[in-house]
């Protein structure tokens, strides 16, 4: 509780734009940018798997297999051999333009009896493009997919195929996923991530299986929309739960100002209204300003970007990591580690640099590290990261 502590000390303030240190702005509080290095890691790569073409996400399947979803649309089975399989059949159609495309996947806890997946993409509809999520069985042979049905459609339908979010993650009660969105980018969207009659920039919370909102998101009951958990969200790429059960996401900032959160239900994080980044022309996001009260601050805030794909804690063997943060970076072109304590970040690494775009990351059973290397075919690549030696 001390990240609500601090938002609250600061909510009434407006910080000027300061180009300090290179910084757009002043941070909040000491510890929410520029953490101290972390001890270094000495890792040894191996490409496990090339060929892929524009891969997005990576699920684990029992027995050293995984699934990875490729943007154009084709969902893959690979494994630790390098084996890609043919494309999985029965994958709802995409929306391919620009950002859209097919994005997560996610693995039922329980496949082994269940054999359930999820699916995140851009869907094409009536008036535009939307995030969409379906859930599907996979057959035994693991060639399609069966009995496929959206869980989540988002509203309303946008004309800018960008800023989808469209990360998946089953909640702590193992009942229940959350969902992100984006809020399409342009500048009569945006603020739509304030309007509670849209699931433009939200996190989403609903069924698995029906879609249905529980009853204990925030806005049951009340005029809006009841599958949202959290809301002023700008692109959230990557999302996670922690050791102690909590939700953790990152989304994409402007020019500075990618930011790492811990949505809570029913709070509103900012966007567009404050941002610790500039517009990509250098002018200020409306009115320049950092805090305003009855939003929260960022847990962590990265300017210069590294513009942030998924992410998990690391929850392996190999490295000593226990708890850790492993985060993907797309222009950062590394895998990003942060060390928490009392839900803080007190350092930060970046493991691999130059590896290429970090679009995904997941623990192996052995507690090895892959990251998805998001390139056009046939350089996208899974490498697998063990310690040095």
């Amino acid at each position: 509780m001390t990240r609500l502590a601090l938002s609250l000390t600061v909510s009434a303030l407006a910080f000027p734009a300061a180009a300090q240190d290179d910084q757009f702005y002043e941070p909040a509080f000491p510890e929410q940018t520029r953490a101290p290095e972390a001890a270094p890691t000495a890792v040894d790569t191996e490409v496990m798997v090339t060929g892929l073409d524009t891969p997005w996400g990576i699920a684990a399947l029992p027995g050293g297999q995984y699934l990875v979803t490729e943007r154009p649309g084709t969902l893959r089975r690979v494994d630790e051999s390098g084996t890609i399989s043919a494309p999985i059949e029965g994958v709802p159609e995409v929306d391919a333009r620009r950002q859209g495309g097919l994005l997560d996947v996610m693995v039922a806890d329980d496949f082994a009896e269940t054999r359930r997946v999820w699916l995140t993409y851009a869907k094409e509809v009536e008036g535009g493009t939307v995030t969409a999520a379906a859930t599907g069985v996979l057959t035994e042979d693991m060639t399609a997919l069966e009995d496929v049905q959206d869980i989540f459609v988002q509203h309303p339908p946008s004309p800018t195929p960008m800023h989808y979010g469209s990360r998946i993650v089953m909640a702590p009660d193992g009942e229940t996923v959350f969902l992100t969105t984006g809020e399409h980018s342009t500048e009569q969207e945006r603020v739509l991530a304030q309007d509670l009659t849209t699931t433009y920039g939200k996190i989403i919370h609903v069924d698995p299986l029906t879609g249905e909102a529980p009853d204990s998101n925030p806005f049951v009951g009340e005029e809006g929309v009841d599958t949202i958990w959290s809301y002023g969200h700008r692109n959230v790429q990557g999302a996670a739960i922690g050791p102690d059960g909590d939700l953790w996401t990152i989304e994409h900032g402007p020019q500075g100002g990618d930011e790492l959160n811990r949505p809570e239900p029913g709070l509103n994080y900012g966007w567009p209204v404050i941002s610790y980044g500039v517009k990509y022309s250098g002018s200020e996001v409306g009115e320049g300003i950092t805090a305003q009260e009855g939003m929260e601050q960022p847990v962590y805030y990265w300017d210069p970007v590294i513009a942030p794909g998924g992410m998990t804690f690391y929850d392996g063997g190999m490295f000593d990591w226990e708890d850790d943060l492993l985060i993907s970076g797309l222009v950062g072109n590394a895998l990003v580690r942060l060390t928490l304590e009392d839900g803080m970040v007190t350092g930060e690494e970046r493991i691999a640099e130059g590896i290429g775009r970090v679009r995904d990351v997941v623990v192996a059973d052995d507690g090895a590290v892959l990251v998805l290397i998001d390139a056009p075919a046939p350089f996208g690549e899974v490498v697998r990261l063990t310690p040095a030696g």
